[in-house]
């Protein structure tokens, strides 16, 4: 296959084992979901989802989070790892969000990267599934896949956004997102397949015989 018609060929398999993409992560407006896509870098959304509910028990909306003792915001979210840097950022852009934007998540990329804990891709996550902006959010995950499906040759996420956003149509870029998720999650993991063994590795290479070496961003 060419790259466009591996491309076309996921789309299509990813639409149909995935017609509804449900958010991950349990959220009820941009605020928490900016909190919770914060708190997922390098921890599952299973750990996020059975953390936020006591923190959101705390401070759901920013104007009460900035009141919050670091600290007590730290001891909540320990499990999901980088505690220290997490409470700060969580806080802190509580505080900004209050005194900039009056309590409102900004609708704005460039808004969004400036707030502390936020990199690009939140910002993505958060503007795509919070506000319907396409965006490619690409995470380690989605770039292992990238290249295993013969995507990109990227060896960051940057160049794995760039080549995905060159592919696929803006429409499908949100759903996109998901779905290659969803399928990793499913099909494609780090563990479970290395370029030779699911359904959509082995139909755009039905002659790789050996794993597939993939760039760590």
């Amino acid at each position: 296959m060419l790259k466009k018609e591996r491309a076309a060929y996921i789309a299509q398999r990813l639409q149909e084992l995935y017609p509804e993409q449900p958010i991950p992560l349990d959220h009820k407006d941009p605020y928490t979901l900016l909190v919770a896509v914060l708190l997922s870098a390098q921890c599952t959304d299973a750990r996020v989802n059975q953390i936020t509910p006591a923190l959101f028990e705390l401070a759901d909306n920013p104007f009460d989070m900035a009141k919050q003792n670091v600290e007590i915001i730290r001891a909540i979210i320990r499990p999901c790892g980088l505690s220290p840097q997490k409470s700060s950022a969580i806080k802190r852009l509580s505080e900004i969000l209050v005194d900039k934007y009056n309590g409102v998540v900004p609708q704005s990329m460039a808004a969004l990267e400036t707030l502390p804990g936020v990199g690009h891709k939140t910002a993505s996550v958060v503007m795509s599934q919070a506000f319907g902006v396409p965006a490619f959010a690409v995470d380690t995950h989605i770039h292992r896949l990238a290249q295993r499906w013969g995507l990109t040759n990227g060896k960051n996420v940057v160049q794995t956004e760039k080549d995905l956003k060159s592919l696929f149509p803006k429409d499908r870029w949100i759903a996109l997102h998901l779905q290659i998720i969803f399928y990793g999650r499913e099909y494609c993991s780090a563990r479970g397949c290395d370029g030779r063994v699911c359904e959509i590795c082995t139909t755009c290479y039905p002659r790789r015989r050996n794993p597939k070496i993939v760039h760590k961003p």
